[in-house]
């Protein structure tokens, strides 16, 4: 029995008796005794989410002193009022900079030169005004960089309204456009937009063309996707040329092309979906150049000539490696650029497209991530890239592809005298049941002893192919700095050593990405790092699941889990097609229609495998207004979880009753969110208690 005084359990909030809701299929039968939470309109379930929210708040009243420091501690180290690397596009320089008490960045540019006048095109701050939530989905300048497309949501369920700004008089036009998604382009002649809407379930399905100033009813549908698996984006090439409409779901893709000089014509396809086969193109002068997984599981390079596209005439650039994971290709005037992951990390080699020279681009850590930033301009020879790592801040490097020397522009400074010296990152491989190398990146204070007795911190995901990033935060220094080591578990169902990492990790194998951290957690302790009182760990969406899974497999083996907008719930939503991508999901998950299928799902999803055991102590977060897990998963989840345990650990569920799956908008309030976390880790871990 936990005995510590704060810790009264007859604060816990009662959850009302319902009529349970049974669902059948397959013969099997479901009893769901909280199926009531999915009624929003209902005052009773608002009542209840606000009565776990104050339980949680009393929980962790005690450390608010905690939450205080950590949030001060972390702000301190941010440069409040800091500027991005300008980039150059025709004859401006692009950039966004922010203000010490500013939540959102503001949006500027200079004409000529950097020494020239500063232009404010958009200062977030203003649109956030009287919103508890500001998220800006596109920001999209003419080709003439006289007018600004940029859509805004205040609510974080992802639904977007679109807005025009004349940059010269700063006059909104009146087109304003409601439910609009992520992605917009502009065609040539600065007057006509392409632009995706998003149906009842969030999904991108319609592709509209507007003509600035005319009625947004009168706006032609240029492209409709029926199929609830597939979603819509659109996109412009580097080369101006050209503009993209991709038609894809996670295992198949279609790629539309239209000249950007062209905006009434006709959108043309470049090879017609092939169930099972994802391709990416980019343009380069008379050829189209194109990244498929067709025969080659870890994608291959193709390209053929824009006159005459026919598979016929498709030519093989790069073929197909087991070992190297090809993530696509990037066009410039004299140069490609060819992104791969080998051994667990991102790389990339250039190719003078007129001598056919290369040069591969190097890095010097064991564990990093590397990324194409903003490139906008196609004839230059200067490529932009961001590097990271567990002890580099974020780096934004300008690349020669002529000579292949790098300049530093920007590295992300940390305020309170950083020294990188005091930390150490490794990439560790802990050798799963079945043979398999499972990579760990880890960080951890340069004079740390692996005796077994510190606490330790994983994250993990493995789901959709995501490949967990290895990056610098700040933050991070809060744990490090008492002792605490930090480490990503790669497991199965990303795509960190190939495709098939990816393969391994879903449909009928989903239970490997599972077992995979449950062997990163065992490997870590077994040499040392750790002990399984000392451990929690995290995730968040797809990694909830995860988080949710392991402990239902595993309780025994770690101390605190932080579960973030847990998708738990697995079957319930994806037999539930009115839900945001619900059907979207049967290609990740696969479809429970078909049995083999359902009871596989049944025999992980965490909601329904709950059981009459011990529980580590748990931490759930959920949105009120998140369209991707419904606030109602995590709900479900905590009250079935507390019903049935057997022990005293605590369970807080603490909902954001105004924001989506992405928690809140703003920088401030975003890192209170993350004090909080991780004040309920040190505190369940005993940090700072020794």
């Amino acid at each position: 029995m936990n005995t510590d005084s704060h810790l009264q359990t007859n604060m816990v909030p009662p959850v009302a008796k319902k009529q349970p809701q049974i669902l059948e299929l397959h013969g099997d039968r479901r009893i769901d005794n909280y199926f009531w939470m999915r009624d929003r309109e209902n005052p009773q379930v608002i009542s209840y989410l606000e009565a776990e929210n104050a339980y949680t708040d009393a929980m962790m009243q005690h450390t608010q002193g905690l939450q205080t420091q950590l949030y001060e501690e972390i702000l301190a180290r941010i440069k409040e009022s800091d500027l991005s690397v300008p980039y150059r596009k025709d004859d401006y320089y692009y950039y966004s900079r922010t203000e010490a008490g500013k939540a959102y960045p503001i949006y500027c540019r200079k004409r000529g030169s950097l020494d020239g006048i500063e232009e404010i095109l958009l200062d977030q701050n203003q649109l956030a005004n009287g919103h508890d939530f500001c998220d800006l989905g596109v920001l999209a300048i003419s080709p003439n960089h006289q007018i600004m497309a940029y859509s805004i949501d205040t609510t974080g369920a992802e639904r977007y309204t679109l807005f025009f700004l004349d940059l010269n008089s700063h006059q909104l036009y009146a087109d304003i456009i409601e439910d609009t998604y992520f992605s917009l382009v502009w065609a040539n002649d600065n007057q006509t937009v392409f632009y995706t809407t998003i149906d009842d379930a969030n999904r991108p399905f319609k592709l509209f063309r507007h003509t600035l100033g005319c009625d947004v009813a009168d706006d032609e549908l240029i492209y409709h996707e029926p199929d609830d698996a597939y979603h819509l984006y659109v996109d412009k090439t580097r080369s101006q040329e050209y503009l993209f409409l991709t038609v894809g779901g996670s295992i198949t893709s279609e790629v539309h092309y239209l000249r950007a000089d062209d905006p009434l014509g006709k959108f043309e396809v470049i090879a017609p979906r092939n169930i099972g086969v994802l391709y990416d193109v980019e343009h380069h002068r008379d050829y189209f150049y194109i990244v498929t997984n067709e025969a080659a599981i870890n994608f291959k390079l193709m390209k053929t000539p824009v006159a005459n596209i026919g598979k016929e005439n498709w030519q093989t650039v790069i073929p197909h490696r087991q070992d190297v994971r090809l993530s696509g290709v990037s066009a410039f005037i004299n140069h490609l650029v060819i992104y791969e992951r080998k051994g667990g990390l991102p790389t990339a080699r250039i190719q003078n497209l007129t001598t056919g020279a290369e040069n591969q681009i190097t890095f010097p850590e064991p564990t990093y991530d590397f990324d194409e930033d903003t490139n906008a301009e196609f004839n230059t020879n200067i490529l932009r890239f961001s590097y990271t790592s567990l002890i580099t801040p974020p780096s934004i490097f300008d690349y020669d592809m002529d000579t292949n020397q790098r300049e530093l522009k920007k590295e992300t400074e940390v305020l309170g005298g950083y020294d990188r010296t005091q930390y150490r990152s490794e990439l560790l491989m802990a050798t799963a049941d079945d043979g398999t190398s499972v990579p760990i990146s880890i960080v951890y204070p340069r004079d740390i002893k692996k005796d077994g007795t510190n606490p330790l911190f994983i994250l993990g995901y493995g789901s959709y192919g995501y490949s967990y990033p290895v990056t610098f935060a700040s933050d991070i220094l809060s744990l490090l700095d008492r002792g605490v080591v930090f480490a990503i578990a790669h497991v199965r169902g990303g795509e960190e050593m190939g495709r098939q990492w990816y393969e391994e990790g879903k449909f009928l194998h989903k239970k490997n990405t599972f077992t995979d951290f449950i062997t990163c957690a065992e490997y870590l302790i077994a040499q040392g790092w750790t002990a399984s009182d000392r451990l929690a760990i995290s995730g968040g969406s797809a990694g909830g699941l995860l988080m949710a899974s392991v402990m239902n497999m595993r309780p025994d083996l770690f101390r605190a889990v932080v579960a973030r907008v847990p998708f738990v719930d697995v079957l319930t939503t994806i037999l539930d097609t009115s839900l945001p991508l619900s059907v979207m999901e049967w290609e990740e998950w696969g479809n429970p229609n078909d049995k083999v299928y359902y009871d596989y799902i049944k025999s992980y999803s965490p909601y329904d495998n709950v059981e009459a055991k011990d529980y580590p102590e748990i931490l759930v977060t959920a949105g009120l207004n998140d369209s991707r897990v419904k606030y109602w998963e995590p709900a479900k989840w905590t009250a079935k979880l507390r019903d049935m345990k057997t022990d005293d650990n605590i369970i807080l569920l603490k909902t954001n009753m105004g924001a989506g799956h992405s928690g809140a908008s703003g920088r401030y309030e975003s890192l209170k969110e993350l004090a909080f976390e991780y004040a309920f880790v040190f505190d369940r871990l005993g940090v700072g208690k020794e």
